[in-house]
């Protein structure tokens, strides 16, 4: 993509991420009716009218762009793909909580350029692109630009964990176990808002298991974006394989040689 074209899509990314948040928090602690998907995971009517509302924006700034919802599926398209899970955080979003919030993300030849993520009950954007920097706007506040942690020693850094579930079942408990108790201090907020911790300096390193492209797809860009670096559970520079460490870069080694012992 042209230099304008990545400034347009980080600005689509943003404006898509804002609609489908914008969305969802008019049903937020308004007592929707919760359904099941076939994999057992909650969906409401605030996850598909927040898909709508992305997809809308993204239609009329690409048209010609291929689209994968978490509700709405595959739709065809070509050049580039946009990624988009509406709601993360759905089971926290029906019973009340904060950190929810739509994902989007834009993906050229298998590789994210763009993206954006919000938590709307907290009034919180974040989008990135590559080489514009990573962003976050909270409230009507001046947008200020991401940058990770610059600390380096794992027994002074905060571990964020995702959902403990998958992260603590039995192939990889062990390990997880071991980073937990030797960081300083670890948190398991989950979802999107487990990694925000290593947007904003929080945290030091996030670690994800179980989750589906759309899960995690705009935290790659955001990362790297911010000064950090994201892989799979592996080392593996994806956001495509079920799991994620994203992390401040200077503690990133050790995450993934903890996970393989």
């Amino acid at each position: 993509m042209t230099d304008p074209d990545l400034d347009l899509a980080m600005q689509t990314a943003r404006r898509a991420a804002e609609a489908g948040g914008a969305a969802a928090l008019r049903h937020f602690r308004a007592g929707v009716r919760v359904e099941l998907k076939p994999d057992r995971s909650p969906v409401t009517v605030a996850d598909r009218e927040a898909e709508a509302a992305i997809v809308e924006v993204i239609r009329e700034r690409f048209p010609g762009h291929a689209i994968l919802g978490e509700e709405t599926g595959a739709h065809a398209g070509t050049g580039a793909r946009w990624i988009v899970d509406p709601v993360d955080g759905t089971r926290g979003f029906t019973r009340g909580g904060c950190f929810w919030g739509p994902l989007v993300a834009l993906e050229v030849g298998g590789e994210v350029v763009a993206g954006a993520m919000g938590m709307p009950a907290l009034g919180e954007r974040y989008w990135a692109a590559r080489g514009r920097g990573a962003w976050r706007q909270v409230g009507a506040g001046a947008p200020e630009r991401l940058r990770v942690s610059g600390i380096a020693a794992w027994e002074e850094a905060t571990l964020s964990l995702g959902e403990l579930k998958f992260l603590l079942a039995p192939e990889r408990r062990a390990q997880v176990n071991e980073l937990t108790v030797t960081a300083a201090q670890a948190r398991g907020y989950g979802d999107l808002a487990g990694c925000a911790m290593v947007l904003t300096g929080r945290a030091e390193a996030f670690v994800e298991a179980g989750v589906q492209i759309w899960d995690i797809a705009p935290l790659k860009i955001l990362v790297e974006e911010a000064g950090g670096r994201f892989t799979d559970l592996d080392g593996a520079p994806t956001h495509a394989s079920g799991g994620c460490v994203a992390s401040n870069g200077l503690v990133h080694e050790h995450v993934l040689a903890g996970l393989k012992r």
